[in-house]
């Protein structure tokens, strides 16, 4: 099984070629590409799939549950398309489960931006269980502590809190219980976010089916679009993470871009033995 790495600012993938293999690879063999130990070792897997109207992403996070959209993981994408000589530095479609996004490589590779679509805070396109609302500045109960919460979607569900300082031991202790909590029936991204200056952010991520994440383009999108709402930033923010530091561009609307940078760190062969039980 051919495999190519990339990261976007710390956030790993395994990018698989469909057109060199039987089918998409089941959860398990997902969960043994990402093992650290066991694997080559990743914060998911994806799959281009053959299609001949165009681009088509399928995105695995290391559980091997599926994801509809990630911003991080589109950016790789992209790149990986213009490393094959597929796309060239004008914009184009991709088509994910979350519907179509336009990408573009910049700086011979080294950049690539997403437009990753509208923000909602709807309820039920999130989902987020209760009456239809908006989901901003609720109450959640976690751990033992009283959280304030905004929820959003992207294509992908996001539980954003504001805090004073973040931490990744938070993200760590509190991502696990938020992610799986009930009021989100389909689980879901966690972001904490430290406001620096009106023009950046601060964040810890729990990405949901991978963990505690360096980076995550659509939790950045997400953050942004919560902060903007909440009149706590401006249009045009810096996103500071662990992994490194993304750029989101919103519109009044809520239409965001993002843009960051990646960087191709392996391709190789995967052995049968490594895939089996």
């Amino acid at each position: 099984m051919r495999f190519w790495k990339y990261h976007a600012l710390g956030n790993d993938y395994l990018l698989l070629d469909g057109e060199n293999l039987n089918g998409p690879p089941s959860p398990e063999i997902v969960r043994r590409l990402c093992d650290r130990h066991r694997g080559i070792g990743a914060d998911g897997v994806l799959l281009r799939e053959p299609d001949p109207s165009g681009h088509r992403l399928r995105i695995f996070n290391a559980d091997g549950s599926e994801a509809e959209k990630s911003g991080n993981g589109l950016r790789i994408f992209a790149r990986y398309l213009w490393d094959q000589g597929a796309v060239g530095s004008e914009s184009f479609p991709v088509m994910t489960a979350a519907g179509v996004v336009a990408c573009r490589v910049l700086e011979e590779g080294h950049q690539v931006s997403v437009d990753m679509g509208r923000v909602s805070f709807d309820s039920e396109a999130i989902p987020v269980a209760g009456p239809p609302r908006e989901v901003l500045q609720e109450t959640l109960w976690v751990g033992g502590e009283k959280l304030e919460y905004s929820a959003a979607t992207i294509g992908n569900p996001h539980c954003v809190i504001l805090r004073e300082q973040v931490s990744a031991e938070e993200a760590r202790r509190l991502g696990p219980l938020i992610e799986r909590h009930d009021l989100f029936p389909r689980h879901t991204n966690v972001q904490f976010v430290q406001v620096l200056a009106r023009d950046r952010l601060k964040l810890e991520i729990w990405e949901r089916g991978s963990g505690y994440t360096l980076a995550s383009g659509s939790s950045s999108c997400a953050a942004a679009a919560v902060a903007f709402r909440l009149g706590r930033c401006d249009l045009e923010i810096a996103i500071e993470m662990p992994g490194g530091v993304a750029k989101v561009e919103l519109t009044p609307q809520l239409d965001v871009r993002l843009t960051g940078g990646v960087t191709l760190v392996a391709r190789g062969d995967i052995f049968p033995e490594a895939l089996e039980s």
